[in-house]
């Protein structure tokens, strides 16, 4: 048996391995074909009978591609047939998206009331279809489609099992964690700005993800990220299975405990408050099952597309997976405790005054929709009262950030004081934890 190696221009996908191996396994001579994009070769063999260069030639331009050693990989794609995917996509999206806002199919609200175990897998079916979507669910569709597009061979089950061990572990690892934040208390917790970190690397892989999925840029889609060697081993993942493995599937699922989605934080601030090791558990594991439909539901789809309609679904995936990823990114800088740069902005007056001791009083409410109004104003170097009412605290917005004054709460149902002394003129931003309602107090 004899091996003969062809260069070959314009792969970037697996998609474009199967192709040019049932192309190339056609011309006369050939017994066996493995291509590879990454190395922008195929490795054909064959017997004494030496299949034909300009055979082998045809057959990859009729497939779309060119024999020739790979240049440099262009930073945005020049493909007409990418553009027209991606223009798709995006159309789609926001047709879409201005369709739901218009139902009010966006707006999720859930009223306050005892904490049971029925209540806590409601809360978790609203979270799988709002913030759990934008944050876990925006990278699990990411990494889904893209494993799904470039292992093509794989049959829908086994492109949907891994989604199986994801959601496995996130409810076994929510209802360990659960129970050690009931027995322990609140050492598991992490600090604002670790939970905004997590949020800005996590936006940044939704962001790369969703460029290789759409092949916006081909040099990106190229490249491949790998674990370090000793973290690979430790979650099980060998030499030849960098990419998934049942162990792995399962501990990211169990670590999602600690991305910081606001319904996700307003149950484990009631499992540190039960101090009882099982009833933080059931609450933690019923939220997570709660949030398994929708994310299992994402899994489902990415694993029956093929052909054409999965590279228009790819598409629109990573167009969505991209607006995630901006949308965390931003949020997450709401949330660091950067330099704001001073502005007057519009503002309602929010009612309050000055008390006996010349303490000055602002109010807002709080509610499932955000916080009102959103700007306040106060007077630099005297001391304020800030009385926020919450109407709900299971909702995203009940846990308020304040980063330039240190201050980072969760908000009980009711009359909440929050007391500071502003030094500077300027604004000082705030917002809920994850950056999605925010709001401005301006310092005169």
């Amino acid at each position: 048996m004899h091996q003969k190696i062809v260069p070959i221009r314009g792969m970037h996908c697996r998609s474009c391995e199967l192709l040019l191996e049932d192309a190339i396994a056609d011309v006369q001579g050939v017994t066996k074909v493995k291509v590879d994009f990454r190395k922008g070769r195929a490795v054909i063999e064959h017997g004494t009978d030496i299949p034909s260069q300009n055979e082998i030639a045809n057959m990859v331009k009729q497939a779309g591609y060119e024999v020739g050693e790979p240049g440099k990989l262009p930073w945005i794609t020049k493909n007409d047939t990418d553009w027209r995917y991606i223009i798709f996509g995006t159309v789609f999206l926001v047709i879409l998206y201005y369709a739901l806002r218009g139902t009010g199919i966006l707006d999720f609200s859930l009223d306050e009331k005892e904490v049971t175990t029925t209540f806590a897998l409601l809360l978790g079916l609203v979270a799988g279809v709002s913030t759990c979507m934008a944050l876990v669910g925006g990278l699990i569709l990411g990494v889904a489609a893209r494993h799904a597009e470039l292992h093509p061979e794989a049959t829908p089950w086994q492109k949907f099992r891994p989604h199986l061990f994801f959601n496995a572990g996130r409810v076994l690892g929510y209802a360990l964690l659960g129970g050690l934040l009931g027995a322990l208390g609140g050492f598991l917790q992490i600090s604002g700005g670790i939970l905004a970190l997590l949020t800005l690397a996590v936006g940044v892989v939704m962001i790369v993800l969703g460029i290789k999925l759409t092949n916006l840029s081909p040099r990106i889609s190229a490249t491949s990220l790998t674990l370090p060697s000793s973290i690979a081993r430790f979650l099980g993942l060998s030499e030849h299975q960098k990419e998934y493995s049942h162990k792995a599937s399962m501990m990211t699922g169990a670590l999602t405990f600690f991305l910081p989605c606001g319904f996700t934080q307003a149950m484990q601030l009631y499992a540190i408050s039960t101090g009882d090791f099982k009833t933080g558990a059931i609450v933690m594991g019923a939220f997570a099952l709660g949030t398994a439909p929708a994310l299992l539901g994402i899994g489902g789809l990415s694993s029956i597309m093929k052909g054409t309609a999965a590279r228009i679904f790819y598409a629109v995936v990573g167009i969505l997976v991209i607006a995630f990823g901006i949308y965390n990114i931003q949020s997450a800088m709401a949330v660091l405790p950067v330099s704001q740069p001073t502005e007057e902005l519009n503002y309602t007056p929010a009612a309050g005054g000055f008390d006996q001791q010349n303490v000055q009083i602002i109010k807002m409410t709080q509610s499932a929709s955000g916080y009102s109004p959103k700007t306040l104003r106060v007077k630099a170097g005297i001391p304020v009262r800030w009385t926020i009412t919450s109407e709900s605290s299971f909702t995203c917005a009940s846990s308020i950030v304040v980063p330039s004054l240190g201050i980072r709460t969760n908000l009980k149902k009711g009359a909440n004081i929050i007391e500071f002394i502003p030094t500077e003129k300027g604004s000082i931003p705030y917002s809920c934890s994850m950056g999605m309602y925010r709001g401005t107090i301006i310092v005169d």
